[in-house]
């Protein structure tokens, strides 16, 4: 049996893509896992509620309860999430971030 042309280039093909596909699962499983609320840290949300200390804000599309960290927040305002409680985000004025820095 002869091995013609055509034969060869899809077996290369076929070894370029299953070379592919592996290259792509072991990277990955490489990859820093990024799900859950603890990636909320640092993120912008939008005050919905008044928070006096207790509301909600806007964040990745979601309503979530949060507890802002000094004063009372008024609905509207964009804070910054400094930290997480279980379900909860602890937030602070976005303005006093950056003076902080």
């Amino acid at each position: 049996m002869e091995i013609t042309g055509p034969i060869i280039v899809a077996i290369v093909l076929a070894a370029a893509f299953v070379g592919f596909v592996v290259y792509a699962i072991v990277e990955g499983q490489k990859r820093k896992l990024s799900a859950g609320v603890e990636e909320m840290i640092g993120k912008e949300a939008v005050v919905r509620t008044t928070l006096s200390p207790k509301g909600t804000v806007l964040a990745e599309g979601e309503l979530w309860t949060a507890i802002a960290e000094d004063s009372t927040i008024e609905a509207g305002e964009e804070v910054i999430i400094t930290k997480t409680a279980g379900l909860t985000l602890w937030v602070t004025r976005k303005s006093e971030e950056k003076e902080q820095k």
